[in-house]
């Protein structure tokens, strides 16, 4: 869509410009990095770009390997659970109708219906504010660098999701860990030792 309208002189934009500008990045700062001193061009953009996404999305989005056994394990722990996302909530909602998690979550949080959207931790605290949660009885999967700095800002453990950005970058934002996806044994093991310390025998 940039090189359609002749963005950077028509020089398509690398994969290092994507993660450092668009991925994870709340649309009203990334219309002002694209298109600074013409925010409104720069939006109209950006929700052109979203509305391209959901058409997309709806033939092409696939759950992560391991997505349904990890929510049959949160389900049975009984686990409260909030979506918390930069995207839009068109996106959001259509994201999660599309892999059949419209009942899995308790609430969506939609960034820019925050105060502050990620990479503060704005969303977070609205969403343990809607489940009437403790953050220290809370745990969250991130995929994006602004994702895992919201989340450790929040005072979370945050579990990093390296499916498209580099893991160094991840790793910057200091989560806990990172995973391939939702059947790394990594998780599993975590998950395991959290049940052995009795960390779900409580409703919290």
């Amino acid at each position: 869509m940039l090189l359609e309208i002749g963005f950077n002189e028509g020089v398509p934009i690398t994969e290092e410009f994507f993660i450092e500008t668009v991925a994870g990045k709340h649309n009203d700062d990334i219309a002002s990095v694209l298109f600074p001193g013409d925010l409104e061009r720069g939006l109209k953009f950006v929700d052109d770009k979203e509305a391209m996404f959901r058409r997309l999305a709806a033939e092409q989005v696939k759950p992560l390997n391991g997505l349904d056994k990890v929510r049959k394990w949160i389900e049975n722990h009984g686990l409260k659970r909030a979506a918390v996302t930069n995207a839009p909530r068109a996106n959001a909602e259509l994201m999660i109708s599309i892999l059949g998690l419209s009942d899995f979550f308790d609430a969506v949080i939609i960034g820019g219906e925050c105060e502050r959207a990620k990479p503060h931790p704005d969303p977070y605290l609205k969403g343990l504010e809607a489940l009437k949660a403790s953050k220290d009885h809370t745990f969250v999967f991130e995929d994006s660098v602004s994702g895992i700095k919201a989340g450790v800002a929040a005072g979370m453990p945050v579990i990093g999701i390296a499916t498209r950005n580099p893991e160094n970058l991840l790793m910057e934002a200091k989560p806990a860990f990172l995973i391939k996806d939702y059947e790394d044994p990594k998780l599993w093991a975590a998950l395991e030792e959290l049940d052995k310390a009795g960390a779900f025998s409580l409703n919290y």
